[in-house]
């Protein structure tokens, strides 16, 4: 089987001797002899067949060939400095991806501010991320889905071998739109607990699919509901007065403001917001990224 010609020392030749514009500056640059560098460019060029570089008076310019080589290879030089970069880190116990679920509710514009700045520190670093929603969160962390789940509300499950941080509570405000026929009782206590059951609840789906899926706050002892998959959907739900609902205080608050949505006279359960993952992950990009998120205001 013939070697593949585009090696990548070939390539780093190439790159040299295009920014440093002469094989004399690229052959000092790459710590060879000029002659090596001329070897190395020919014999790339025989074994292709085409020709990498033309003479244009005293100075040697890529051809339309040579300057597709070298772009398209400039992206394996990349490459392969990256691969270069995660394996140090992976040697040194950083893992070079993070599987992250953040819960609908959190505020993601504080995880992502915060994630900006680790990622400004650690750019080699892969991060994905997704969105869970009640029991889901738990789940994706037992089943390894995830590696780290962000703002996921409690009761912790016992004896499931997590680790946890406390964010703090959740504020979620039940609200209504002005226009829904019952907006009227909003600031009526009274007379809108009797009318409650009635009420059609706007809920987000608990991502669970393997445990039991669960229902929380107002979600609870309804006749009707209008499920969602995400809390984008839920707030043009509620704003376009297809039920009532409970939102975080950060999602809402603009909508309270001015008007669009009028907040609701009951008692909201507040629940306990966590970091999670589990005991047995020792990552070190794990850990720092965790110690940055519970550090943050949430």
């Amino acid at each position: 089987m013939n070697l593949n010609p585009i090696t990548i020392e070939a390539l780093q030749i190439l790159d040299a001797i295009d920014r440093r514009g002469s094989f004399a500056k690229a052959a000092e640059e790459l710590n060879k002899a000029t002659s090596a560098l001329s070897y190395g460019v020919q014999k790339l060029e025989e074994q292709l067949s085409i020709t990498v570089f033309e003479r244009q008076g005293r100075r040697s310019v890529l051809t339309p060939a040579g300057r597709y080589v070298l772009e398209e290879g400039r992206k394996i030089l990349n490459a392969t400095e990256l691969l270069a970069d995660k394996a140090r880190e992976v040697a040194t116990g950083w893992e070079p991806r993070l599987r992250i679920a953040v819960e609908s509710i959190q505020n993601h514009e504080v995880f992502f501010e915060v994630l900006g700045k680790f990622l400004s520190v650690h750019e080699s670093l892969e991060v994905d991320v997704c969105e869970c929603v009640l029991n889901g969160g738990w789940e994706a962390l037992e089943q390894d889905t995830v590696d780290l789940v962000v703002g996921v509300s409690g009761p912790v499950p016992l004896q499931k071998g997590f680790r946890i941080l406390s964010l703090g509570n959740s504020d979620l405000v039940p609200v209504i739109a002005p226009f829904h026929p019952l907006a009227y009782l909003a600031n009526k206590a009274e007379a809108l607990s009797v009318q409650l059951p009635k009420l059609r609840r706007v809920v987000t789906h608990d991502t669970s699919t393997l445990n039991v899926v669960r229902n929380a706050g107002l979600s609870i002892g309804a006749n009707h509901y209008l499920y969602v998959q995400t809390i984008d959907q839920k707030v043009a739900a509620l704003l376009a007065g297809l039920g009532i609902g409970s939102l975080p205080r950060h999602r809402v608050q603009r909508y309270l403001d001015s008007g669009r949505l009028i907040e609701l006279s009951l008692d909201t359960p507040t629940a306990e917001s966590y970091l999670a993952w589990k005991m047995s992950n020792k990552g070190r990009a794990l850990q720092a990224i965790s110690k940055s998120l519970a550090a943050a205001s949430w």
